[in-house]
């Protein structure tokens, strides 16, 4: 099997790989609204809290990344987040 030349489709072409992680956040933030209307569901704030949070992790994506130290923020902020989701969505369901 040869390997693929790099050209428009190929490996080498940057543009593609921003759409996919443009996609990926996108993903990300919807799996957020997910869990946000099924806690909005059980408890009103903590799911308003996780709903307003989606726009935050759609923007926090689609941020320029060629500063150093950019991603590393990004990552840890979206961590974060989704821990405080979780433990919300773990304790409001225990009254």
């Amino acid at each position: 099997m040869t390997p693929r030349p790099a050209g428009p489709a190929g490996p080498g072409d940057p543009g593609l790989a921003r759409e996919r992680t443009a996609l990926a956040w996108t993903r990300t933030a919807l799996s957020f609204a997910a869990i946000g209307g099924v806690v909005l569901r059980k408890d009103l704030i903590p799911g308003l809290v996780i709903m307003c949070v989606v726009p935050v992790v759609w923007r926090l994506g689609r941020l320029d990344h060629h500063r150093p130290g950019r991603l590393q923020l990004v990552t840890a902020t979206i961590v974060i987040v989704a821990l405080a989701a979780l433990i919300i969505a773990l304790t409001s369901g225990v009254s």
